[in-house]
């Protein structure tokens, strides 16, 4: 009892000082699992990034918000240098890491890379995984592999449906976010050429969500504050 009373104080007293007084009062040694859900870095992963440097992009995994890759403007991607084998590389591990992670979107900028540049699936399997009914309400429906180089956007409807929306790069979390109900994607595929696509529902969705982060927007910034939810709340309650 006395010792979560003193956390309580502690707790009251941090919440009352900016983000770098509450960083330089717990000493890192402490800052784990119990603080604020920090993660530790083993010795040996600090001793290899010291040694190595950091991973350079494009990244197997997402990166996480407080990259700020996340928040800045990517670039276009000169269209002689789709065919290039860097580029190429780019798309095939996006490809990869959308399946691997199980997105159903990914962007360039979230493997590290400034480009405009979105990759969009939704697999007939994880289609199925969600309930029939919740699958109507969204208009849910599978989608095949489709990548975007430079995409535009251009809105077909102005009416806004409202969902649970979650991000790759903002693990653990999701929160309702208005949308558009359909939308026109423009842009050039794979190989170079002009390729265009009508979406609509959770489809059109996905599109707006990857557009966005091409522009250093994430969706807690269109988000209602009031819905945000860890989704693990449950596990971490018990």
């Amino acid at each position: 009892m006395l010792i979560r009373r003193g956390c309580r104080v502690f707790g009251l007293l941090l919440s009352r000082c900016s983000p770098s007084l509450v960083l330089s009062a717990v000493p890192s040694y402490r800052l784990s699992s119990s603080w604020y859900g920090v993660k530790r870095r083993s010795y040996w992963k600090y001793l290899r990034r010291s040694i190595l440097g950091a991973p350079a992009p494009p990244y197997k995994r997402v990166a996480q918000t407080g990259d700020p890759i996340l928040r800045g403007l990517a670039e276009s991607v000169p269209p002689e240098r789709i065919s290039h084998p860097d580029t190429q590389a780019l798309l095939k591990k996006m490809s990869h890491v959308l399946r691997s992670c199980g997105c159903v979107g990914l962007s360039a900028p979230q493997l590290g890379v400034p480009l405009r540049v979105i990759a969009l699936e939704l697999p007939e399997n994880l289609c199925q995984m969600v309930p029939p009914d919740v699958r109507a309400a969204r208009e849910m429906t599978p989608i095949p592999l489709k990548i975007f180089i430079n995409p535009s956007l251009r809105v077909l409807s102005t009416q806004k449906i409202s969902f649970p929306e979650g991000c790759s790069s903002v693990q653990g979390f999701s929160a309702v976010v208005p949308r558009f109900h359909s939308v026109e994607i423009s842009g050039l595929n794979e190989k170079g050429e002009p390729t265009s696509w009508r979406a609509e529902g959770w489809a059109a969705r996905i599109v707006q969500h990857e557009m966005d982060h091409l522009d250093g927007v994430l969706y807690i910034d269109k988000m209602d504050p009031r819905t945000f939810v860890n989704v693990c709340w449950m596990e971490v309650n018990d």
